[in-house]
């Protein structure tokens, strides 16, 4: 910046201008004439990123530094509960400046994030861009001690936890994660937003009013996962112990590991057989979409399969690779 000014460019010394008090009643020959320290070029590029001083934006860049890299995780506790770890062998986060993937079974995740390192504990803001959890925002704060990072996050868009517990009904996640590799990863991109849905697939919620059923008074409560295929894909058995479907009225939410895949509100057609199932999507990825699908009774268990936003409605409970359909059955949490 400095010999950028000296040579009159002009962002140089617009930034100058913009960003250093003294500079602003100076015109551009003043400005070049002028001087200025290596102390008031970093003063100026600090403000100029949102940062009160250059060794704010220093210990800023100096933990995103800390940060990057692949982490596996060692341990996961969602609302005082410790998932099992079998379960957390296959999924891993990977980190790049301030954009990050998040690789597991059932889902990737990607995004960016913002960190304040001024706080005590320091803070994390995760932006999810691509994935199940698309355009939703975690609030949460982090600590790390070299090859360690704990992390703990509120997962219900509530404000952020303020120590690394978790208890029943907090909606908080505590992670613990292990450094693999410290080298930057490949191909981090943060992911790229979906595309804006088409007039067909956007809807406006007429119509998922509640209107009581007995469908929908036997669905109500918490419910696990038995079996889940996406795509014909089917999740293995050691990651369904992280589903859960909880629905009140007909509001559900449906969540793998503490994050949320689908957030609707649903209305059934009893009249059919099978009974027709519809989603209209009030978070997520597939916000403002509707889904159509169908559901049936396995004994106590309840079976569903529903259509990708915007495609038609399944005629049986098949999810051959390609249909984009997704098979899920669950039973009642004792």
């Amino acid at each position: 910046m400095l010999a950028a000014l000296e040579a009159g460019d002009s962002r140089a010394i617009a930034t100058i201008v913009e960003h250093l008090p003294e500079a602003r009643k100076l015109s551009a020959a003043e400005i070049r004439g002028a001087r200025f320290r290596l102390a008031d070029a970093q003063s100026a590029v600090a403000r100029q990123t949102g940062f009160a001083s250059w060794p704010q934006l220093a210990r800023h860049v100096e933990q995103l530094r800390a940060l990057e890299g692949t982490w596996e995780f060692a341990a996961l506790e969602i609302d005082g509960g410790t998932m099992p770890p079998d379960s957390l062998s296959a999924s891993r986060l990977l980190i790049d400046g301030d954009r990050f993937r998040m690789e597991s079974p059932e889902a990737n995740y990607e995004g960016v994030f913002n960190i304040d390192v001024e706080a005590e504990p320091h803070g994390i803001d995760i932006e999810f861009v691509a994935g199940p959890e698309a355009g939703n925002t975690n609030h949460g704060i982090f600590r790390i001690a070299g090859d360690r990072l704990e992390i703990c996050l509120d997962v219900n868009g509530k404000p952020r936890p303020t120590a690394f517990r978790t208890a029943a009904g907090s909606g908080h996640a505590l992670e613990t994660l292990r450094r693999a590799s410290s080298a930057r990863p490949a191909e981090v991109t943060g992911g790229t937003p979906p595309p804006a849905q088409t007039a067909a697939a956007k809807h406006d919620g007429s119509g998922f009013e509640y209107v009581a059923s007995a469908t929908l008074s036997r669905l109500q409560g918490e419910w696990v996962a038995e079996k889940v295929v996406r795509d014909g894909q089917e999740l293995p058995k050691m990651m369904l112990s992280g589903g859960r479907r909880s629905a009140k009225g007909n509001e559900i939410k449906i969540t793998f590991g503490g994050q949320v895949m689908i957030h609707a509100l649903v209305r059934v057609d009893e009249r059919t057989q099978p009974v027709q199932i519809d989603y209209y999507n009030v978070g997520g990825a597939a916000k403002g979409a509707m889904q159509q699908g169908i559901m049936r009774w396995q004994g106590a268990s309840a079976c569903f399969c529903m259509a990708a936003p915007g495609q038609a409605r399944p005629g049986d409970f098949e999810c051959p690779a390609g249909s984009g359909r997704t098979l899920s059955q669950w039973r009642l949490s004792k």
